[in-house]
């Protein structure tokens, strides 16, 4: 566990939540504020318990409720589960009951809120994956209308919403904003600096390869890497492990899904250009006409899932995993997988979703005695069919949603809560413990500029303005529960062999396209939802231009690799 949620029992003391009599309102705030927060803040003592009091004061008509609010389990919503969910209990008096379950679940248990209309939780954190159907379908709470109306008097004014990060993500085509960004991390090339910067591994790999060892531009050099690193012997460097040049996980569960669509297809360049996502085709090969209605995902429909560029994006994971990979990992899970690269024996990882940097920081194997760290984060390489334009990673905003279906004094209570787990008084410790920047002041500030060093580029990378470059799942996707079961399902076929890649894909855009055409028979989502284009040749659609691009005749490219320290200088 994280060393900072070890502070949970002593917070619980101070509290009084263990023996004794809880304190009330601002004994409580202050006693938080002592045992918690101190001087990590971007605000003075003074402007915490400004801030403090006027949560007290604006939860008074709200006491004594009981609120249940869910999120997926990593570390930075572990602390808000642990620590600041009974902070704020005692503080304002409404009691907070802060679940912690798996992705998919979340996922499962909005939609079943959203289908039968009953108040399962009265805020989640799901992902801004889901603008799309939040969008169309109507069910989340418009945010700028509820904060300027029904909410405004639980809305705080120190909200600040021009210091988040991803609200461009959480903001529907109409403007509005529907989800507030709660922890954000990014997909990013990770691999082991001293090993990329140890002579004899230079000098062996030029002399191998013909070019630099560095990070990798594209999949090329990442192929390169992986295969000169895997069973390599790096006893001069006092490491008897058996090394791995690859990490990536294969069980089919719905994990496996976001390996792909959180941008892997973008990656390997299947889309269009456009950032913040592939327009008019984006990184799950949906398709969508000039009215943002999805037209088609499969070739003869102009979309481009099962298309040649998404089969080589397939296979070459796949033949990563299976020649370059620990052999655990093809039946690892995403939670299985992320630690792995902690145990010291992974020269590096396409792309790694950067939650897993805080339990990187406790894993003795990757970091010096000093606490800086033996690896560092760079942008991911892109494949053969990626070009200038295109999206070039994944970023997730997790985000607090609350549904139509919650009744306006329970939504009032989970809003205060999401606004204080956001709040500038407690973000930059949540985010020290997590290292999930949502907000520009907590990014910028002289904490992180001091723990910049031992973080491995993430400071850098947060502070650049590439980092708008990452992003999560567009507004192509016009119903993010439904569709995304279909691709775990599909592509862990792929994986076992049960398929090909290209029987895989096929079956998937087919799969996706029943579930568009059921939603536009249905009207759920009016003039929002689905009208598939008529179904021709696939070539005419390969002979357009952009996406589905057709096959190359030689998807070999020249490698190329970038210095490290030259790349970050980029960022500055």
């Amino acid at each position: 566990m994280n060393t900072t949620l070890r502070s949970t029992t002593a917070l619980a003391v101070a509290l009084g939540l263990l023996g004794g009599p809880a304190l009330a309102d601002m004994e409580a705030a202050r006693a938080f504020l002592d045992a918690e927060i101190g001087d990590v803040s971007t605000l003075t003592r003074e402007e915490q318990e400004a801030e403090m009091q006027w949560f007290i004061d604006a939860a008074q008509e709200l006491q004594g409720m009981d609120i249940n609010v869910v999120s997926e389990t990593i570390t930075t919503h572990e602390y808000e589960s642990q620590v600041l969910a009974p902070a704020f209990s005692e503080i304002t008096g409404i009691n907070i009951t802060h679940d912690l379950i798996g992705e998919g679940d979340v996922v499962e248990r909005l939609q079943v809120q959203m289908q039968s209309g009953q108040n399962v939780y009265d805020a989640f954190v799901n992902d801004s994956d889901l603008i799309g159907t939040h969008w169309r379908y109507g069910q989340a709470r418009n945010l700028t209308e509820w904060m300027a109306g029904e909410g405004a008097d639980v809305t705080s004014p120190t909200l600040d919403l021009e210091d988040f990060i991803g609200t461009q993500f959480t903001t529907g085509p109409d403007g509005n904003l529907y989800q507030l960004p709660d922890q954000q991390f990014a997909n990013l090339y990770w691999f082991r600096y001293d090993w990329f910067n140890d002579d004899k591994n230079k000098a062996d790999f030029e002399e191998e390869y013909g070019y630099e060892l560095g990070v990798p531009v594209n999949w090329a050099a990442y192929e390169d890497i992986a295969e000169f690193f895997t069973g390599r012997d790096l006893s001069h460097m006092g490491i008897d492990q058996d090394i791995y040049g690859n990490m990536d996980y294969g069980k089919k569960d719905p994990s496996l899904g976001w390996r792909y669509t959180d941008a892997w297809m973008s990656m390997a360049g299947m889309g269009d250009t456009g950032e913040p996502n592939g327009l008019p085709v984006d990184e799950w090969g949906i398709r969508v006409n000039e009215n943002s209605q999805p037209v088609g995902a499969c070739m003869a429909r102009g979309g481009a899932t099962n298309s040649p560029a998404a089969v080589y994006a397939v296979d070459k994971a796949i033949e990563w995993l299976q020649n370059y990979s620990p052999p655990a990992a093809a039946g690892m899970t995403f939670s299985e997988a992320g630690p792995v690269p902690g145990q010291g024996n992974i020269a590096q990882q396409m792309f790694l979703y950067t939650t897993f940097v805080a339990p990187l920081v406790d894993s003795p194997a990757v970091m010096n005695e000093d606490g800086t760290p033996k690896w560092r984060l760079a942008p991911s390489p892109h494949g053969v069919y990626w070009e200038e334009g295109m999206k070039v990673g994944y970023q997730d905003v997790g985000s607090w949603t609350i549904l139509d279906s919650t009744p306006t004094d329970r939504a009032k209570a989970a809003w205060l809560y999401a606004q204080f787990v956001t709040s500038k008084t407690v973000d930059v410790k949540k985010s020290d413990v997590g290292l999930t920047f949502i907000r520009e002041s907590t990014i910028n500030s002289d904490h992180f500029t001091d723990r910049a060093p031992k973080l491995g580029g993430l400071v850098e990378f947060y502070r650049s303005p590439d980092r708008v470059r990452w992003s999560p799942t567009g507004t192509n996707v016009p119903d993010y529960p439904k569709l995304a079961q279909l691709w775990w399902q599909n592509i862990g076929d792929a994986m076992s062999g049960a398929k090909t890649s290209k029987e895989a894909l096929d079956q998937l855009c087919a799969d996706m396209e029943s579930v568009m055409s059921r939603l536009e028979r249905a009207g759920v989502q009016g003039d929002l939802g689905p009208v598939l284009n008529e179904e021709r040749d696939p070539e005419y659609w390969l002979e357009q231009p952009g996406a589905p691009k057709p096959a190359l005749e030689n998807e070999d490219e020249e490698p190329q690799t970038v210095s490290y320290d030259e790349l970050v200088q980029s960022w500055q």
